[in-house]
């Protein structure tokens, strides 16, 4: 008899053991973080994820646990330099390491090239999903090439026309009065 597991509690080291494998195609709303960065929200947009998970052998130490991640999204986002909508594709493939607990992860921190989270019995697969998709958002999104043509500048005509007017200056009228010599 197969065990199900479930991607909202997970039992890593058990998925592990039995080198289990969850696939999901959710709808983007699932994740909340990842729907506030979307410019223009609607059902369509999909989250497609797999995980699975392996014991892999150390020499002289027990077998680790490890989960491998792929997660997959194609996200609307503001473009800096149209200021339009931009379909950016989000991409995530990448291996987890477990260790005991939090101590274990900081001392072998430095020294792992892999990243290293806590085991757990009820471990959260969508909140690791969500954080691993937020981390692929470009900094600045942009189209390859926009479908707007873009002013790299400002012209001196709307310059022109954005500057203020010329400031009037209150001691012009004492120019329409002459000093007179005194009186004869």
């Amino acid at each position: 008899m197969t065990k199900a597991f479930s991607a909202d509690r997970l039992d890593v080291k058990a998925f592990a053991q039995a080198a289990g494998q969850l696939s999901g195609r959710e709808t983007l709303l699932r994740y909340k973080r990842l729907a506030q960065v979307a410019h223009k929200l609607h059902p369509d947009l999909r989250v497609d994820w797999t995980a699975r998970g392996e014991l892999r052998e150390r020499a002289g130490l027990a077998p680790g646990v490890w989960l491998q991640l792929q997660a997959a999204a194609e996200l609307p986002l503001v473009c800096q330099r149209c200021l339009g909508s931009v379909d950016v594709p989000l991409q995530v493939q990448r291996w987890f390491r477990f260790v005991a607990d939090e101590a274990s992860a900081q001392a072998q921190d430095n020294d792992s090239e892999e990243d290293l989270l806590v085991l757990s019995r009820e471990f959260n697969l969508h909140e690791l999903i969500e954080d691993e998709l937020l981390l692929d958002l470009p900094l600045v999104p942009r189209h390859e090439e926009c479908p707007v043509e873009i002013k790299m500048s400002v012209g001196e005509d709307e310059l022109q026309e954005s500057a203020p007017p010329p400031a009037v200056n209150p001691f012009a009228a004492l120019a329409n009065f002459k000093v007179r010599g005194p009186a004869k």
